[in-house]
């Protein structure tokens, strides 16, 4: 009685994996006992480690006598591995049950679920059908995720919206409308629904510490049904994509933040490929591992091959995306529509034959206008935008090929076709105006673009850096300089205040325009000025490192040293004195810091550099030049 009473109270009190342990040492005195089997079935499902709780139950199942008690543990067995997303093994379980009339609603729920994960609406809505009669009211919620699964979203929110009046408030209902509102596109009210879940999850369950993690306090829960219940981490997620949909990088960046915080092994997939989106201008090696990850693993969300792929060719590693997609062409058709697969094998192509990928993304951007025209006839502004951001990257694609080839007029020609349909685009705004800028002499008209943009942002650090650094360059190019001045304070007031009202948020736009200007007077010969810009960069080293700060960086000092080497220029003792100050604690703070984009291919024998090591070659260089 006394070890009964023990287990009993660690299963009230959500002591699961004490339970565990416990109900393990049992076992092993009696391995055929069912009690502590049952028991122990039952805290591994609640600890969500259904591959241990179906073992569980699979033995149950061999040792029980009476046949419906067998079957209701065959039940559990099937849903365990349900859960477990064994959906095949799932399926077979099912099939080997007897037609007990009191499992037959369980059954016939098991099955319709089993069928929907693995993408047979027919077959699951044939089994809800047969489950009608029970009226029971998850048949009616589950008709509406069938419902979502086949596009018919304002359908489906309609019956989870009649579900929640008619059997209470459901975190797990509130999300499936919210997620149903956020694909029709109606993002406050998706977002209503989101605050709700929210609040009530703070209110009724301090303890899985909601937003510890964006105040910086270190602590961590543990996955659970109570986690499971309070829909919070898919709540947290949702809030993530909508922010990240209306280009809140910063608010998106703060929900996956504020969601209970979890130790990297028990991170969920959707988490973790929302993280690598998030992550991917700050840290674009840890989002391609997460992406990766996700793909070999065949965990994650639909969208993670894609993204992945996407992710290669937008660092310009398109032999990787091409492994990718050759690796995996048994999935490539399923995981990616027609259009972005047609996309992306034209970008790959572009490196290798650039004359055949430009006919085809010149095709594919022929069919983008003939629709968009047809669709602006017809006053279809939901398709009309959908369609503009498909054409959109194609139009880039075939920029970036004579881009690549500096022909920067032909680029021009291209921007100036698409004005009719692109002209409102910031995107189509930002490159019109680089293709200004790169030509040289037209920083006039270059920088009425950049200012436009700015104009447009009521925060200066919303504008992306380049624009603001090239705007600079374009002020000082047409002798504005005490624009380009006031630019720069207004910028580093911006970054002040942030980091004032948000200490842990990096920036880098301060950084990339003294950059920028430092590489334009370098260019130039201006060395001395040049480099303290660079330097001034770059301030404070321990923050401001990034494989991206440090690629532009290493440029200027390498060509500071060939020409020393060469005898071309000469420069003040002081400025080399500087330097080799600068890059002693760029070696001190870049240990950790990898000196380029890791696709995480290369030989695991050989340590990928880090600025760290290239600032140790840079400063032996000095030393050899002043021998």
């Amino acid at each position: 009685m006394g070890y009964t009473r023990a287990v009993y109270e660690l299963l009230r009190d959500g002591q699961y994996e004490d339970a565990v342990a416990f109900l393990g040492d049992q076992l092993q005195l009696n391995p055929s006992s069912r009690p502590a089997l049952s028991l122990l079935a039952y805290a591994h499902y609640r600890l969500q480690d259904y591959v241990n709780a179906a073992n569980c139950y699979e033995q149950l199942v061999l040792l029980s006598t009476n046949e419906q008690t067998s079957q209701r543990y065959r039940l559990h067995y099937a849903n365990a591995l349900y859960q477990a997303s064994l959906f095949d093994e799932a399926y077979k379980v099912t099939l080997q049950m007897d037609d007990i009339p009191e499992l037959k609603l369980s059954l016939h729920k098991l099955r319709a679920a089993i069928e929907y994960a693995r993408d047979d609406v027919s077959s699951a809505a044939k089994e809800l059908q047969a489950a009608e009669d029970h009226g029971d009211p998850d048949v009616q919620v589950n008709h509406a995720c069938i419902l979502y699964k086949e596009n018919k979203f304002e359908e489906a929110r309609q019956k989870f919206q009649t579900a929640m009046q008619a059997q209470g408030y459901s975190a797990q209902l509130c999300y499936a409308a919210a997620l149903c509102c956020y694909r029709l596109k109606l993002y406050q009210q998706a977002l209503k629904h989101i605050a709700d879940i929210i609040e009530r999850g703070i209110r009724e369950h301090p303890e899985l510490s909601v937003g510890m993690a964006t105040e910086g306090i270190e602590v961590h829960v543990r996955n659970s049904a109570v986690l499971r219940d309070t829909a919070l981490v898919e709540a947290f997620n949702l809030k993530a994509a909508i922010e990240f949909q209306l280009n809140n990088i910063a608010d998106a960046k703060e929900a996956l933040t504020d969601m209970p915080p979890r130790a990297q092994q028990d991170i969920d997939a959707v988490s973790l490929h929302n993280q690598a989106l998030i992550q991917l201008e700050s840290s674009p090696s840890s989002s391609f591992d997460k992406l990766h990850f996700l793909v070999e693993q065949g965990s994650g969300p639909a969208e993670a091959f894609a993204n992945l792929v996407l992710v290669c060719c937008r660092f310009e590693h398109y032999d990787l995306a091409a492994d990718v997609l050759a690796e995996h062409a048994d999935i490539a058709h399923l995981m990616l529509a027609p259009h972005i697969q047609a996309f992306l094998e034209a970008v790959i192509a572009c490196q290798t034959s650039p004359d055949e990928a430009y006919q085809k993304l010149d095709d594919m951007g022929q069919k983008h206008i003939e629709a968009l025209r047809r669709l602006k006839k017809s006053n279809a502004d939901a398709e009309y935008d959908e369609e503009l951001k498909r054409y959109m990257p194609v139009l880039m694609a075939q920029a970036k090929i004579y881009w690549d080839l500096e022909n920067y007029v032909q680029v021009e020609k291209l921007f100036k076709k698409s004005l009719e349909f692109c002209g409102d685009q910031q995107s189509w705004k930002t490159n019109a105006a680089h293709v200004l800028f790169m030509q040289g002499d037209r920083f006039k008209e270059a920088s009425t673009f950049y200012e436009s943009l700015l104009k447009n942002s009521s925060n200066v650090l919303d504008v992306p850096a380049v624009v603001l650094a090239n705007l600079c360059v374009c002020y000082i190019m047409t002798s504005r300089n005490e624009e380009a001045e006031e630019l720069m304070r207004r910028i580093e007031q911006a970054e002040e205040q942030l980091a004032y009202t948000k200490p842990n948020e990096k920036v880098y736009h301060l950084c990339i325009v003294n950059l920028v200007i430092g590489t334009l007077y370098c260019a130039k010969g201006n060395y001395d000025f040049g480099v303290s810009r660079i330097i001034k960069s770059i301030e404070p080293v321990s923050n401001k490192l990034s494989p991206d700060t440090w690629f532009y960086v290493k440029r200027c000092f390498i060509s500071l040293i060939e020409n020393l080497a060469k005898k071309v220029i000469v420069v003040r003792d002081a400025v080399v004195h500087d330097c080799r100050i600068f890059l002693s604690q760029c070696e001190q703070f870049g240990y950790s810091v990898c000196a380029s984009f890791d696709d995480g291919r290369g030989s695991s024998d050989v340590l990928p550099a880090t600025v760290a090591s290239e600032a140790r070659l840079l400063l032996a260089l000095f030393a050899i030049i002043n021998e």
